[in-house]
């Protein structure tokens, strides 16, 4: 009998082969390497009991999910990292069992019902406000309109006594969205609540997804709360502003919150998110800065060139009234990283500096514009006493929710404009000082 030879597989033969598969397996761990090392600005994993089936199943001819807008950014200065799931629960419902936010603070009327004080407020009177509101001296905090809303809603929202998500949806403006990444026992703790109109109601018994003959209505996670049109304001972006900034208003008992406009869909966990950007960074609130501007004249002159607020007459006596009673660029000596916020999400320790703040830009929108981002840095840097602000980087918002295109509308307000240049005409004395400052043409 011959012997066996062995002879080398043929796969082996070829040195060009052999090649290539190396430069393969090299080619694909360097791109996982680089994927993996570059997207670094969140570390996290899904809850260890994540919820598996869809909260809810909309009709195809809803299009929750279309307009998606990409991000680009992949990576930050400052990645977040998320603790395990069971001990962030485990630890927010130690705090808001044992802690007492306000405790005895004299400002209670933070806290007051939701009754009208009416009228709006001299510059000159919400000037010493923001001065002098650590003395205790109070402060009116909406409502300037009522916000009518059934009693068995106002009962519920009531009992949300830890962890309450908010959203709105005025004029069908946007569309309802589920949130994704939610740990198994998230929706017994947390409420979801989501304002509508009559309008958006109509549209939602159109779609077949709620019937206009309940009494309570609940979309997935969402329970939708039906805000009468009478007495509301005329424009729709300032009834949002109602519940964004007076949360501890309409939810007295709750301890955190997290405001989501309602173009965007959150896919982490609330709880991940209120523990990792508000309770271990020890602040009082968490907003993401602006993606691109650091001043607030900055965003004003966009408003104006980009239409976002239509009387841009009304946009420059607000930046001059704010330059003639101190508002200043903004600079590195400001223990903030910018002027302007991000103000889609907004996350809250329900305490007397976040409701106090609250209060007080609240004021401000209801004697302007809804435009949030244009009274932030001037309420922030004046009152007493001071926020403790976790102002985090763009792209940790960019990853913690998916943004969508709003609902698109034909027309809108017919509001007599003055030119969208504002102050590049030279026309405004009373903020020369901050745009020279903000140009560096000046060293005052």
């Amino acid at each position: 009998m011959g012997k066996a030879k062995f002879s080398t597989p043929l796969l082996f033969q070829s040195k060009f082969l052999c090649f290539s598969i190396l430069y393969l397996f090299s080619a694909l761990f360097l791109a996982v390497y680089f994927t993996f090392s570059t997207n670094k600005c969140i570390f996290r994993s899904s809850p260890f009991d994540p919820i598996q089936s869809p909260l809810f199943s909309y009709p195809s001819s809803y299009g929750e999910h279309k307009y998606a807008i990409p991000t680009t950014r992949s990576s930050c200065n400052s990645p977040v990292y998320f603790s395990d799931y069971w001990e962030v629960l485990t630890e927010i419902q130690e705090l808001c069992g044992n802690v007492s936010i306000l405790g005895s603070n004299p400002l209670k009327y933070m806290l007051g019902n939701a009754e009208s004080f009416g009228g709006n407020f001299s510059v000159e009177k919400r000037t010493s406000f923001l001065d002098s509101v650590d003395d205790g001296n109070e402060v009116p905090c909406g409502f300037f309109k009522s916000f009518p809303i059934s009693n068995s809603d106002r009962i519920a929202m009531e009992k949300c006594d830890g962890l309450v998500v908010v959203s709105a949806i005025f004029n069908d403006h946007d569309k309802i969205r589920q949130p994704r990444g939610l740990g198994s026992k998230t929706l017994d703790y947390v409420c979801f609540v989501m304002f509508v109109d009559d309008l958006t109601i109509k549209r939602l018994d159109f779609h077949n997804i709620i019937s206009r003959k309940s009494k309570e209505y609940k979309i997935g996670a969402w329970r939708i709360v039906k805000v009468s049109d009478e007495y509301l304001y005329n424009n729709a972006a300032m009834n949002g502003i109602i519940p964004k900034y007076l949360i501890h208003r309409l939810f007295p008992n709750s301890k955190y919150s997290i405001w989501i406009d309602a173009k965007l869909q959150l896919v982490v966990d609330p709880f991940l998110l209120i523990h990792s950007l508000v309770v271990k960074e020890n602040v009082d609130m968490a907003i993401s800065r602006h993606p691109y501007f650091f001043h607030t004249m900055e965003e004003a002159m966009a408003t104006a060139r980009w239409k976002k607020w239509w009387d841009v007459n009304g946009l420059k006596i607000q930046m001059e009234t704010y330059c003639e009673n101190g508002l200043q660029p903004w600079n590195s000596n400001k223990p903030y990283p910018t002027d302007v916020p991000d103000s889609a999400l907004i996350l809250r320790k329900h305490s007397v500096a976040s409701n106090l703040f609250s209060c007080l830009l609240f004021n401000e929108l209801e004697a302007f514009n809804p435009r949030d981002q244009l009274p932030f840095a001037y309420v922030r840097d004046k009152m007493n006493p001071k926020l403790n602000l976790n102002m985090f980087e763009v792209e940790v918002f960019e990853q913690v929710a998916i943004e969508y295109r709003h609902n698109l509308k034909q027309g809108g307000p017919k509001v007599k404009r003055a030119s969208s240049d504002l102050f590049l005409n030279g026309s405004c004395s009373k903020c020369e000082g901050y745009l020279l400052k903000m140009w560096g043409e000046s060293h005052d």
